[in-house]
């Protein structure tokens, strides 16, 4: 009898290089194969994960027992529109970065910001990403699902989506929604949008406000984040990591008050104060580079930046968890403040 080849292991397709076994896998590279493969898998009772980039993802070591469907579709639709703007509708399975880069050479403006965040388009809408001033809220004018509910397609407008910080209604009703295509409005032209954040601002020798060529904006984007080693590349562990680990916290009036006079404070429209998790946890005691005893050295905090976890190689999704609960911990007893993890969890918890 012939062999029967090694199953899937999700750690060769998470950038966190994490994750067990899948006990079947399908690469649907059309829309078609999309639906069929998450509907036939509900019809038979029988668990999907469906994976795009793997970027924000960590598994459990265990696998997962039940289907990974791997979003492979692609297409970009370009349809200019009277308002001088475009608008382009993207297939979920399209790289992120890339779209990116095709935007700032055709001259749209708006995601030029979001440069160099791993991913599949059709995530993007789902965790409403965003970086340096930026998210995908923004500039989506449409988002088109799979209903696995109701089994059927679902359109919705960007005002329907549920945006919020890291947040839409796709992420509200996990498992619910299968992004097919997502369209995004564009501006027409060689400036990106004025720019918010300061950092970015301070790189591009702007003011707050300002604009600068698309081009420089991604170069400068780019350069940022490879110095935070938000990069993905292979040949550097402080990039084995799904970016951001933790959510920046927003405070109750009384959280914000008991926080020293030196911690970033960011008033919000909603009465919250938004602070920053990467000062916390290196307040808390959790600096670049942290390794903990009780985790091991097979993972650490990135010796860039710490708001990410990073696998320094051959770690288990177990040690990376141990890492995170002795952060979060020691955060929330420094501060009263409990961090959220912004990956999804697939077979574990914190």
């Amino acid at each position: 009898m012939p062999e029967r080849p090694p199953p899937d292991l999700l750690r060769d397709h998470t950038t966190l290089r994490l994750g067990g076994p899948a006990r079947e896998w399908v690469r649907a590279t059309s829309e078609a194969e999309l639906v069929a493969a998450v509907a036939e898998a509900d019809a038979a009772g029988v668990p999907v994960l469906v994976l795009g980039g793997g970027s924000n993802l960590l598994v459990a070591d265990a696998g997962f027992d039940g289907r990974v469907v791997e979003v492979a579709t692609a297409g970009v639709r370009a349809d200019g529109d009277a308002c001088g703007g475009e608008l382009v509708t993207v297939a979920a399975g399209e790289d992120w970065d890339g779209l990116v880069a095709q935007a700032v050479a055709r001259g749209w403006s708006g995601i030029e910001a979001l440069s160099g965040i791993p991913g599949r388009v059709g995530a993007t809408p789902v965790q409403n990403v965003g970086a340096y001033g930026q998210e995908v809220s923004q500039t989506v004018a449409r988002v088109r699902t799979w209903d696995r509910h109701d089994r059927a397609q679902r359109s919705f407008a960007a005002a329907d989506c549920g945006f919020g910080y890291r947040d839409s209604r796709f992420k509200a009703e996990p498992g619910r929604y299968v992004v097919l295509e997502v369209t995004f409005q564009l501006r027409r032209g060689d400036l990106g949008e004025p720019v918010t954040y300061a950092e970015l601002a301070r790189r591009l020798g702007v003011a707050v406000g300002e604009r600068a060529p698309l081009a420089e904006v991604r170069e400068a984007v780019l350069a940022l984040r490879g110095g935070k080693g938000m990069v993905l590349d292979d040949e550097d562990p402080d990039t084995w990591s799904a970016g951001s680990f933790f959510t920046n916290p927003f405070l109750t009036e009384s959280q914000a008050a008991a926080l020293p006079a030196d911690a970033p404070r960011w008033p919000q429209p909603d009465g919250t104060t938004k602070t920053s998790a990467a000062w916390l946890i290196d307040r808390a005691g959790f600096g670049r580079g942290y390794t903990s005893e009780t985790a091991g050295p097979r993972v650490a905090l990135s010796t860039k930046h710490t708001l990410a976890l990073t696998n320094r190689g051959g770690a288990t999704a177990e040690e990376l968890l141990a890492l995170a609960r002795e952060v979060r911990d020691g955060v929330r007893q420094a501060y009263g403040v409990t961090l959220v993890n912004e990956p999804v969890l697939v077979g574990c918890s914190l």
